[in-house]
């Protein structure tokens, strides 16, 4: 016993200083691009404002419709257990109104809270690094001004050994480095813009691109997709099958603003959240220097590949009211169920009725053979909030058995994605879960 503590001590100590050998930098280094929306010339809550709903604090800081913004509490369900988001509000005792500047410059760059504990990876300490640090204190500003909202913080569920914070260091000494951005001289002002708010504020890679079984990014394939939360982020490479490179860039420009881009993607879960709550409220200029970073990162067919047919024969055979072709000939659980709760807004055809966001013909998620974001959408619904509108198709998890849930979800990708679907009973079970 005492030789396997004295083993696990010197490998802490080795982890720790291989941590702060290869990763340590300067935190006063680097310098933030201009970004139109928050100039350095503006007051710092107001640039605090726009950074913060930039890098979308709300969305993991705030239980939706709880009425208590960044008060934490947003449960993240991860093969290691579940995590709990922390309050970031004024309040002394649970939040951050005790924290000197220091503490929270080390927690949001280095993943380091107030007590000295790491914090794990689902808070994307490892995109925000790059962080300016006059940003992350107009963001800590911005925070502070709001109402302190007293709320304790909720504990980890997380098994052993996952539970032990120390061993993150381990984890940060193989996949984490700490640095800031710096302007690459060889790209356009645009570029650097774009580059500093997809790779930092907007940390686009935490949820689009691969991770190993370490939970580490696979930067090697920046963007390129990857399945979190029981939700497919899909490929936004330039790949012009596989990704957004056959996309224009008003097309990409207005679903980032919108959640919408006729003929290829309706926002829902996750990214849904992204458009309420931070994309749709960047200024134009910064939506088109993030367009020209994401044309910029090099193409890959990604790790869930997925093959629009734009023309799936089943959908150009029916009308809005009503299917065509080999349609009539065969009913099937599947078809009754959209037939009885569905038709009537997304249509036979797949145009949608009402509302754009109803439209189905072109997007990856019909596409997807396995289903994952058709049977999210199912059990979950979807509510994405534009403007003063709100985008809404209700939830039928609980109205559908498992078996009633994939039928649904095999129906919808074989009439408006051509392909035999492979969505089981079982998968959607493991989805409720999630």
């Amino acid at each position: 016993m005492k030789r396997f503590l004295a083993a696990l001590v010197v490998l802490v100590v080795i982890g720790a200083i291989a941590y702060i050998t290869l990763n340590r930098t300067d935190a006063a280094a680097g310098t933030a691009p201009a970004m139109v929306g928050a100039p350095g010339s503006a007051e710092v809550l107001a640039r605090g404002e726009y950074l913060t709903k930039a890098a979308d604090c709300v969305a993991c800081h705030t239980v939706p419709e709880s009425g208590r913004p960044f008060a934490g509490g947003v449960a993240f369900k991860l093969p290691i257990g579940t995590l709990y988001s922390s309050n970031i509000t004024a309040d002394p005792a649970n939040g951050i109104g005790g924290w000197s500047d220091d503490d929270f410059v080390r927690a949001v760059r280095d993943g380091v809270g107030k007590d000295g504990q790491h914090l794990y990876p689902a808070f994307p300490y490892t995109s925000y690094t790059e962080l300016s640090r006059d940003d992350v204190l107009a963001i800590k500003a911005y925070l502070l001004s709001l109402p302190a909202i007293r709320q304790a913080n909720r504990a980890n569920d997380l098994a052993f050994p996952f539970n032990q914070r120390w061993a993150m260091g381990f984890w940060n000494a193989a996949f984490f480095k700490d640095q800031r951005f710096v302007a690459d001289p060889s790209k356009s002002p645009e570029w650097n813009s774009g580059a500093y708010m997809a790779r930092a504020l907007g940390h686009c890679r935490e949820c689009h691109t691969p991770r190993n079984l370490g939970f580490g990014l696979e930067r090697g394939r920046e963007l390129a997709g990857e399945e979190l939360q029981g939700w497919r982020a899909y490929n936004i490479t330039p790949d012009p099958e596989y990704g957004i490179g056959a996309w224009s860039d008003a097309e990409i420009a207005h679903y980032l603003k919108t959640g919408f881009a006729e003929g290829h993607a309706s926002a829902s879960g996750p990214m849904g959240e992204a458009v309420s709550h931070s994309l749709q409220f960047l200024n134009p200029e910064d939506v088109a220097a993030l367009v020209t970073y994401l044309r910029s990162v090099p193409a890959h067919k990604g790790k869930h590949p997925v093959e629009v047919d734009p023309k799936p024969a089943p959908a150009l055979a029916s009308n809005d009211t009503s299917p065509g072709g080999a349609e009539v000939l065969g009913a099937g659980q599947g078809r009754k169920l959209f037939e009885g709760a569905c038709a009537s807004c997304h249509q036979w055809n797949g145009k949608g009725q009402q509302s754009q966001y109803a439209a189905l013909l072109g997007t990856r998620g019909v596409n997807d053979v396995k289903g994952t974001n058709v049977t999210q959408a199912i059990l979950q619904g979807v509510k994405v909030r534009i403007g003063d509108s709100d985008v809404f198709m209700p939830a039928f998890g609980g109205a559908y058995s498992n078996t009633e849930v994939a039928a649904l979800a095999n129906y919808v990708i074989a009439h408006f994605g051509g392909k035999q679907g492979e969505v089981t009973p079982d998968a959607v079970a493991k989805r409720r879960t999630l």
